[in-house]
């Protein structure tokens, strides 16, 4: 594990998982959403923003973040050695993204550039999760399914499963430091 792509619909839990992730990998954590849009929600000149993501995935080892652009989705997808999708049921999605929205006035949600508008930025969001379900889940899956022969392959199902996951990582890695 030392490319890992996160990815899955809106408010399911992405920008916390990667974050604890890798914490407990010592991998660098690069979160698109901090990438792609400035302090305050303005996006950056996508050049720019491709930029940075052809250097990111040039190095090493990372763990990102997040969706990006259609251009640079399929391209991080296939370089990464472990591909991570929260595929959480849809109505979990929009109660994720609900709490986000209500608990944002005191604290900023995780994976949000600094100053993101809080209501553009939820609304964006509940956009998001029925264009992403409709078209981008059934690729997503179809991508999953062809890449466990080839990548390490968690398909996540319910925030059960990702703290699962993530305590399945934390064994593995201290006896492996052992």
């Amino acid at each position: 594990m030392k490319k890992v792509a996160v990815f899955g619909n809106s408010g399911g839990g992405k920008s916390i998982l990667s974050k604890k992730l890798a914490t407990i990998t010592n991998l660098p954590l690069y979160v698109l959403d901090k990438i792609k849009y400035l302090p305050g929600g303005k996006e950056v000149p996508y050049s720019n923003y491709q930029q940075i993501h052809d250097e990111i995935l040039a190095t090493d080892e990372w763990v990102i973040d997040g969706f990006g652009s259609m251009e640079t989705l399929w391209s991080r997808l296939n370089e990464a050695d472990t591909l991570i999708y929260i595929d959480l049921p849809l109505p979990v999605h929009f109660l994720l993204v609900t709490k986000h929205f209500l608990t944002g006035f005191f604290v900023p949600p995780d994976g949000w550039p600094e100053g993101s508008p809080l209501l553009k930025s939820s609304m964006n969001s509940y956009r998001t999760l029925w264009l992403c379900h409709k078209y981008l889940t059934p690729k997503y899956r179809d991508y999953v399914k062809q890449a466990e022969n080839s990548k390490s392959v968690y398909h996540l199902k319910s925030t059960q499963e990702i703290a699962e996951f993530l305590n399945l990582i934390e064994t593995q890695t201290n006896i492996d430091n052992k």
